[in-house]
């Protein structure tokens, strides 16, 4: 057959790798290859979206993708998870993924969810949902006598709304669901009736705005609704309404999702626990119920939470300030000096690969996985192509995290920029990310930073490119080096530092000057500063 090729080096990556790690690589790897067919669920929101709905042994996501939801909230005794997809491949790819990371009996169904309900007499302890945005031909006409819609009808253009009830419907008395929607489900008039029904009822407990870059569209910031399906009326209800948009990520890095996390789980189970929330200034507070029942019943978080405290905003300017200067200072000394043109050689020292090395035992090469047993940072390659430090947080699974240690040398494989960086002892120990090549160099025989140094080379990276989709994609055993003496790589060694020095001083100063820059903006829009 023709895939027999292709069959026998996958048995062979199992083999190698072990099933979990290999089809995780396969579906990154068909994912990449079609970003502008799949909305990726990031793992970091799965796993919060997990934790805010809480202990459940009946687990349902009614639009599952990937399975990235269902595999966050997959694991513990007892679960159950039941998945539903409208692409029959997609349904598919949940079932088997779940099936390899979870011993959790999985059922999933293809079909349109919202039109044909695979499972229309469960009642699930929580429903995870990351539904499509706005669709228009979502089934208005056909399920306008449809009994999941006790909150009304959703309009045509309130697709989101559609799904909420969906969701509600297939929860039992007291079950949570959790539910990524576009920051416009909260504001629009053509849904306010249904938002206020949802607040009337108790059934809506909480809007989290989520930072920019939270999951795609990245340049909206998304919200995540929690809600109830309620067993009976509060008496005087109170919803949480609570913003992280702080937390946004200076650079491409993403959201700070630790802190993301922390305060989104203190704010909700607090609230949770008491039914209201004492106010914490421009991040949360619990807002009564006949507050939000007016004209627009508008529940976007930011127009209701007070700002946040404008002490010593001045103070923190002018301590950016004083690190920028510093920054500036060390940038300047580390600038390299005027480079001087080599002398000329006889002959080029022959080249080798990488992975003519690591057949000789010269390195060791890993890739980035997707879960592991141990809570620890996780460098992205979003980290890697930022030079900031671990930012991601992997989903506990059986699988064993690849943990970096001092001087490993870590490469992206997407994007084609030109990237390697050398794991220091501030960064050893996080676990490695998805889209991340790990190359460990033996010490006696290859030096890291000669290594590192010369896989940047943009032609280098260029000939090992591949672009036979729309994402660039570097394969990373065609990357070329010389084979020179230990002596002679750490002399290219020491330089490849010192340059690494000199471009991450730059970096900070780029960070710091646009948060100066932001800051006196916001100070001098909202009074806390002085225009002279």
């Amino acid at each position: 057959l023709p895939s027999a090729p292709l069959l026998r080096s996958v048995a062979e990556l199992a083999a190698e790798l072990g099933a979990r790690h290999t089809f995780e690589f396969l579906l990154g790897r068909h994912l990449d290859a079609h970003p502008r067919q799949y909305t990726p669920t990031p793992a970091d929101l799965a796993g919060l979206m997990a934790d805010l709905a809480g202990t459940a042994r009946t687990v349902l996501d009614p639009a599952c993708g990937t399975g990235a939801l269902l595999r966050s909230a997959g694991h513990g005794p007892g679960r159950r998870l039941y998945g539903q997809d409208s692409a029959p491949e997609l349904a598919a790819l949940t079932a088997l993924r779940l099936a390899l990371h979870t011993r959790a009996p999985v059922h999933a169904a293809a079909g349109d969810t919202l039109r044909a309900d695979a499972h229309p007499e469960l009642r699930a302890d929580a429903v995870l949902c990351h539904p499509p945005f706005n669709e228009r031909d979502w089934g208005h006409d056909a399920l306008a006598y449809d009994p999941r819609w006790k909150y009304g009808l959703p309009a045509r253009t309130e697709s989101e709304l559609a799904w909420v009830q969906h969701a509600l419907a297939r929860l039992r008395d007291g079950g949570t669901a959790v539910l990524l929607m576009p920051p416009a489900a909260a504001s629009r008039r053509s849904g306010r009736r249904i938002r206020a029904d949802l607040l009337r009822r108790g059934a809506l407990r909480a809007v989290v705005a989520l930072p920019h870059g939270a999951a795609p569209p990245y340049g909206v910031p998304l919200h995540l609704w929690v809600l109830r399906r309620p067993a009976q009326a509060p008496t005087q209800p109170e919803v949480l309404l609570a913003d992280a948009g702080r937390f946004a990520g200076e650079g491409p890095g993403g959201p700070d999702w630790p802190g993301v996390r922390e305060t989104v789980l203190d704010v909700w189970r607090a609230f949770d626990r008491a039914g209201r929330l004492d106010e914490r200034p421009g991040l949360a507070r619990s807002v009564p119920v006949i507050e939000l029942l007016d004209d627009d019943v508008d529940l976007a978080p930011a127009r209701r939470l007070p700002p946040p405290a404008a002490a010593d905003g001045a103070g923190r300017l002018t301590d950016v300030r004083g690190r920028l200067d510093e920054t500036l200072r060390l940038a300047a000394a580390l600038t390299p000096p005027p480079a001087d043109p080599a002398p000329p050689v006889a002959g080029r020292p022959p080249l080798t690969t990488v992975g003519e090395l690591a057949r000789g035992g010269a390195l060791v090469m890993r890739t980035g996985g997707n879960g592991g047993h141990a809570r620890v940072p996780v460098l992205t390659d979003h980290d890697v192509l930022s030079g900031t430090g671990p930012s991601g947080t992997l989903p506990e699974s059986d699988e064993e995290a690849v943990l970096t240690e001092p001087g490993d040398v870590v490469v992206p494989v997407l994007g084609g920029g030109a990237v390697a960086r050398v794991i220091d002892d501030a960064t050893a120990g996080a676990a490695l990310g998805r889209n991340l090549v790990l190359l460990r160099p033996e010490p006696a025989v290859l030096d890291p930073w000669f290594l590192a140094g010369f896989l940047r080379g943009t032609a280098n990276r260029r000939q090992a490119g591949s672009y036979a989709s729309t994402a660039a994609r570097l394969d990373v055993r065609r990357l070329r080096l010389p084979r020179l003496a230990p002596a002679e790589q750490r002399r290219y060694g020491a330089r490849f530092r010192a340059l690494d020095e000199f471009e991450r001083a730059l970096g900070q100063a780029g960070r710091l000057g646009a948060q100066l820059v932001r800051g006196m903006y916001d100070g001098l829009a909202d009074g806390t500063i002085a225009p002279d």
